[in-house]
C-alpha cells in the first residue's frame, strides 16, 4: 500500500525513555509496509537511537530524518527553582542535512550537562546560538513530567 508524499515526522521509540514504546524495527518495517520513502525519529530529550536508526532505515528502503523532542525551559535552562522550572514545553526539532545533525547533538548534549532539572531542558538562548539546519514545528505544553 503506498502512502505518496506522507511521511511521519513526530515519532517515539524505545528510546523515549519511560514513554515510547516501539521497538525500532517495527517502527521501520511498518513505514516500508505502508509506502513510506521515509522516516523521523524524534525521541524526547535524547539521540540515543539516531544511529542504529539510521543503519536499520538503510536496510528498509527508507530515508532517515533525525529529530529530537526538545524540553523547552521556560526562562532559563539554568533556572531550577521548584514549581515554575519543572514547567517545559515540547519542541520538535529535525536536522536539514550533517550541519544540523551536528548542532542537534551539541544541543541535546548542552541540556543533558546545563539545563538538567527532572529532564534535560534548552531555552531560547541555547537555540538561538544553533543558527539554522534544523526545522522545528512544534511548540506544545507539557503533560505532567512527561
Amino acid at each position: 500500500m503506498k502512502s505518496p508524499g506522507f511521511v511521519h515526522l513526530h515519532t517515539h521509540s524505545e528510546y523515549s525513555l519511560l514513554d515510547g514504546f516501539a521497538p525500532l524495527d517495527k517502527l521501520l518495517a511498518s513505514a516500508a509496509q505502508q509506502g513510506m520513502e521515509a522516516l523521523a525519529l524524534t525521541d524526547h530529550g535524547n539521540l540515543y537511537g539516531a544511529v542504529r536508526f539510521t543503519q536499520k532505515a538503510a536496510e528498509y528502503g527508507l530515508k532517515p530524518i533525525i529529530g529530537c523532542e526538545v524540553y523547552v525551559a521556560p526562562d532559563s535552562r539554568f533556572d531550577r527553582t521548584p514549581g515554575e522550572a519543572r514547567k517545559s514545553y515540547h519542541l520538535v526539532l529535525l536536522a536539514e542535512n550533517t550541519t544540523g545533525y551536528r548542532n542537534l547533538v551539541s544541543l541535546v548534549s548542552r541540556a543533558h550537562l546545563e539545563g538538567f532539572y527532572y529532564r534535560p531542558r534548552v531555552d531560547k538562548e541555547l537555540l538561538s546560538q544553533r543558527k539554522c539546519r534544523f526545522n522545528c514545528f512544534k511548540r506544545v505544553p507539557s503533560r505532567g513530567n512527561t
